[in-house]
């Protein structure tokens, strides 16, 4: 009798606080594929005011037996969050339990996070729990996956992989006209993979175009795959390349042509500074026979005197050597000096 009135207890009990929990979730959510998105959740208990034990969060998917997320911490600590909110982890909380806040970031969704998913919170008592469930959408855009010729003994096929969410249609065409249905293979490899394929024979010279359509976008890819991309790179990386070539070039020569300049106007530059007076020159003309005539005057002639200076300027020197070329005379000496600087 004893234990009848306590399991009615309990259950009083047990039915009172129950009645007590308050937990708020988004029936749905829905994001792109790439993005991060946050499934809501809040609560409140009975015992919010005063409880100072220890709150455990735990998230689930309703397929799953296991949370695939849980971390506690003390209701009345005044630290971090801890393992509750660790910004390295793709899975953490988006707020405070201690506010009643038990909101799930998930980073970049995929499409294979599609599904239903539970929020759950306990105490430090196992009959104090609530949970709740929330479904997550992830949508994406048709994207073809791989497109080639797959070959199984004497058949030939064309084979494209298509993703996407919601599932897209896949359409076979050549020259913009689609092929007839009766060649057209397709299966679910997943809940959101395609695969579809055409025949291709060996002897087959056609550009076929596997295109994937929903209401979200379009995708399409052509066999054989164009180069044309490919070239145009190759192309501009050349002419760049020749371009660079061209300018290495022009420096080097420029740099020679400078250099050259440099060191000719530094070797000369001390001749050009000396003064056109050179003192202590010993000149020497050799002995001219004198010839007189018969009255017994004294008949000159002029004698000249080639000098050559160690450093000029070819045309210092083209401009001397024709001046002395204009006095030339069959009865004109010449007489080399060297001037040493």
């Amino acid at each position: 009798m004893s234990q009848f009135f306590l399991l009615i207890v309990s259950v009083i009990i047990t039915g009172s606080l129950s009645v007590s929990w308050d937990m708020f979730v988004s029936p749905e959510v829905s994001v792109s594929r790439g993005e991060d998105a946050v499934l809501d959740c809040s609560f409140t208990h009975p015992r919010q005011q005063d409880y100072s034990g220890t709150i455990t969060v735990k998230w689930g998917r309703e397929s799953d037996s296991q949370p695939f997320f849980q971390c506690s911490l003390k209701n009345n600590s005044m630290e971090g969050l801890g393992d509750c909110s660790w910004s390295g982890l793709r899975f953490h909380l988006d707020g405070d339990p201690r506010q009643g806040v038990l909101s799930l970031l998930i980073r970049t969704v995929q499409l294979t996070d599609n599904g239903a998913y539970y929020c759950r919170v306990e105490l430090d008592e196992p009959v104090d729990a609530y949970q709740k469930p929330t479904h997550l959408t992830v949508t994406g855009k048709p994207q073809i996956l791989s497109l080639s010729v797959m070959e199984d003994g004497a058949t030939r096929r064309l084979q494209c992989e298509v993703e996407g969410h919601p599932t897209p249609s896949i359409t076979w065409l050549s020259a913009s006209t689609p092929l007839p249905e009766d060649q057209v293979q397709t299966s679910e490899s997943d809940q959101y993979r395609l695969m579809s394929s055409v025949p291709y024979p060996e002897e087959d010279q056609r550009v076929i175009t596997c295109r994937a359509e929903s209401a979200l976008g379009v995708a399409e890819r052509r066999f054989p795959h164009s180069n044309t991309l490919l070239i145009s790179l190759t192309v501009c990386s050349v002419v760049v390349l020749l371009l660079l070539l061209l300018l290495t070039g022009f420096i080097i020569y420029r740099l020679k042509h400078r250099g050259g300049n440099l060191l000719k106007e530094e070797t000369c530059a001390g001749a050009s500074d000396v003064s056109p007076v050179y003192e202590n020159i010993e000149v020497v003309v050799p002995e001219v026979e004198d010839r007189r005539p018969a009255d017994g005057d004294v008949e000159s002639q002029p004698v000249y005197c080639d000098v050559m200076l160690h450093c000029s300027t070819s045309s210092q020197h083209a401009s001397f050597k024709s001046s002395t070329q204009s006095h030339e005379d069959k009865d004109v000496i010449y007489s080399p000096v060297n001037v040493q600087q």
